[in-house]
């Protein structure tokens, strides 16, 4: 079965452009996993200690894989591209951050992945380019589009 899934992608050290498209490039690179359309990239203000400011994208993916899966391989991805799990601050800078925020309309909770991501709602860094590619989709669980959430966490004081 062929999965729609969208990916956040984030990155504050070193050259985050590069680092952002490499991830893409590794991700690509692989016959189970195709790129279909990208939002622009967006510099964001980090959640968390204070540190250099984010660039932020997601990606719209199709893949036959499942989601434990996909995100086996995204971590593969950040990896290679230098990020060590057991070394980083809660919330720290990161080289290569990918986060899977949604995969159709899959519910999930395990000790390893939660779907739909359970903060996305709560961060302009995620809705924002995710607005610009799936502005319709609707999130699984709130039962509210995209856009919907996007304005509302705008409106918010």
């Amino acid at each position: 079965m062929e999965h729609i899934a969208y990916i956040g992608l984030g990155s504050n050290v070193g050259d985050r452009l590069g680092t952002l498209r490499r991830a893409l490039e590794l991700l690509a690179s692989r016959r189970d996993i195709h790129i279909r359309r990208l939002s622009r990239f967006i510099a964001t203000e980090p959640v968390g200690p204070p540190q250099a400011r984010f660039l932020n994208a997601v990606a719209r993916v199709d893949t036959a894989l499942e989601p434990q899966a996909l995100l086996d391989r995204m971590h593969e991805a950040e990896t290679a591209l230098g990020r060590d799990r057991t070394k980083e601050i809660h919330h720290g800078p990161r080289t290569c951050d990918l986060d899977l925020l949604l995969m159709n309309a899959i519910v999930l909770d395990t000790p390893t992945l939660t779907l739909p991501h359970p903060r996305m709602h709560e961060r302009y860094f995620v809705l924002g380019p995710l607005a610009q590619i799936a502005a319709q989709v609707i999130h699984p669980v709130l039962g509210k589009t995209i856009q919907q959430l996007l304005d509302e966490l705008e409106q918010r004081p």
